[in-house]
């Protein structure tokens, strides 16, 4: 614990999506304060407050005008962003946001671009890249101990039943900007890019299958080229029941990297093996919050530090757009059938 904690944050939307934040900001009790929790619904606000403790705002414009507060989380759906952001980073406040930034690339951009105008630290919640598996397996890649990559493949087999489906706005393209890809793949892929350094095209397949009834895809897979010359697929679902671990396989010139969940398998050309992380829920079975929120402490915890430091957080808004911009290229290859070139932002 410190005598002052590092940063005074502000939660802004407090839907399913909030439970590991609010879970987390309770174990940095001291380190990291609350300054307030604000939801549309005052009766949500108010119960979270009850559970935890942390004040209650009245409206957006309160948190914006709040002098204690130095940044927020805003866990709203994508469609309800842009506003959001425009007030806070015109009143300074610093924004650490769950994914995706927005709905569409173009509208991922004009938040980094709103951002970096007003010189607001803005973090993006790509959990995965904390966990100790990623860290060693980024650690592994940096170090060239794989040699040059060859292979990536990214599978994330995951399930999500009908009554997922059924809550209002979920899966469309009006309020989440799409399916399986922006909403739940999005994670993996952003793990493999940050790995992996940037893909410049694809040739995609999506749909929806039978298992639901929703307007966007449970269905993504592509082939992929990436800039570093390997190549690799990516196959995305929430229609496998009851959910598998994801998975994401790096093969090299001088051994082979398998994510498999939370832990890192690692099998040296030369007859080793190194094993580090555990076999940790990831949510990719019935129930979308099926895990620690170890994770989330840990990047909030990074952009509580961020802003204390005068610095960006270690997952930054411009680079979370190459995430986008391969879902963008994805869902144009299938819908014109056609090898697209990702967008290089």
């Amino acid at each position: 614990m410190t005598d002052k904690p590092i940063a005074n944050l502000a939660v802004i939307g407090l839907g399913m999506a909030t439970k590991p934040h609010l879970d987390a900001l309770a174990e940095l009790r001291g380190k990291v304060n609350v300054s307030g929790v604000f939801n549309r619904t005052r009766a949500k606000a108010e119960a979270v407050s009850e559970s935890f403790g942390f004040p209650v705002f009245d409206s957006i414009d309160a948190i914006a005008a709040d002098p204690h507060t130095d940044g927020v989380i805003i866990a709203t759906p994508p469609n309800q962003r842009a506003d959001i952001v425009t007030k806070m980073a015109a009143a300074g406040k610093h924004i650490l946001m769950e994914k995706p930034i927005e709905r569409t690339l173009q509208a991922a951009k004009d938040i980094v671009t709103e951002c970096e105008s007003h010189d607001i630290t803005l973090g993006i919640v790509f959990q995965h890249r904390l966990r100790q598996a990623s860290l060693r397996l980024r650690a592994l890649i940096e170090q060239g101990a794989l040699g040059d990559l060859g292979l990536v493949r990214a599978e994330i087999p995951w399930w999500r039943d009908q009554a997922y489906y059924d809550v209002a706005g979920r899966g469309t393209y009006a309020r989440d900007g799409g399916g399986v890809l922006i909403s739940q793949a999005i994670h993996v892929m952003d793990l493999m890019l940050s790995l992996t350094g940037p893909a410049i095209s694809v040739q995609a397949l999506t749909a929806t299958t039978r298992l639901h009834d929703m307007e966007s895809e449970d269905f993504a897979t592509a082939g992929i080229v990436f800039a570093n010359g390997a190549v690799g697929s990516v196959v995305a679902t929430t229609a496998t029941y009851p959910g598998e671990q994801e998975r994401l396989v790096l093969d090299g010139t001088k051994g082979t990297a398998i994510l498999n969940g939370g832990q890192l398998t690692v099998t040296w050309r030369d007859g080793r093996t190194e094993s580090v992380g555990d076999m940790s829920g990831t949510g990719g079975g019935a129930d979308p919050m099926a895990f620690p929120c170890d994770w989330h402490r840990d990047v909030i915890e990074d952009f509580a530090r961020a802003i204390h430091d005068k610095r960006q957080s270690s997952i930054t808004g411009r680079e979370a757009l190459r995430v986008h911009a391969l879902i963008e290229a994805m869902t144009r290859s299938s819908a014109t059938k056609t090898t697209v070139e990702v967008e290089n932002v």
